[in-house]
């Protein structure tokens, strides 16, 4: 199976998600990962193992536990517009074209984003949502990708642990990509 495909398939699920965005601020094992998360330790070695054979995630050491060795790993940030990258589902289709193979990777961003929703806090410091369908000077997008580029990389950089003193828990959910362009008779019909 080609690694794109692989890559996909990978983080098409929440957990997973979860997992890799844990994973940035710090190196963990199964078992950790299973107490953050909230599930069992065979359900975390699962979908561990599975970002690891994705190619998704380095080891990062071992660790001697109760007379086991626990593997731990690591998520590193890919270069933008690579498989795997923030922003970036990676596709095998050529430009201009869709690649269906991704759209559950935008259902698992999408149910991960409803998730996320519910635990949302108000607190006075700043926030943004934004939801646009624009048409705009391929200057401007190419400046509004290579911002948001610039973002997602700022936080992946000094992603910490989980619940490492005197940081917060936040979200960052970015897809920018362009659409394909409606034909003159769709439209017409609106």
């Amino acid at each position: 199976m080609p690694s794109e495909i692989r890559t996909m398939r990978a983080v098409a699920h929440p957990v997973r998600l979860r997992m890799l965005s844990l994973l940035t601020g710090a190196a963990m094992s199964a078992t950790e990962l299973a107490q953050e998360l909230g599930i069992t330790h065979a359900n975390a070695s699962y979908h561990l193992r599975l970002l690891v054979s994705a190619g998704m995630l380095e080891p990062a050491g071992e660790e001697n536990v109760r007379g086991g060795v626990a593997k731990r790993y690591r998520y590193q940030v890919r270069p933008p517009g690579s498989p795997g990258a923030p922003g970036s589902p990676g596709t095998a289709a050529p430009p201009g074209e869709v690649d269906p193979r991704q759209l559950p990777v935008w259902q698992a961003i999408a149910d991960e984003l409803l998730r996320r929703a519910h635990h949302q806090v108000r607190t006075g410091r700043p926030e943004l949502l934004t939801d646009a369908e624009l048409w705009v000077d391929p200057e401007t997008w190419q400046r509004a990708v290579a911002l948001a580029a610039e973002a997602s990389n700022l936080l992946h950089t000094n992603a910490r642990r989980a619940r490492t003193s005197g940081t917060m828990r936040v979200n960052a959910t970015m897809a920018l990509f362009e659409l394909a362009r409606e034909n003159a008779q769709t439209e017409s019909r609106r």
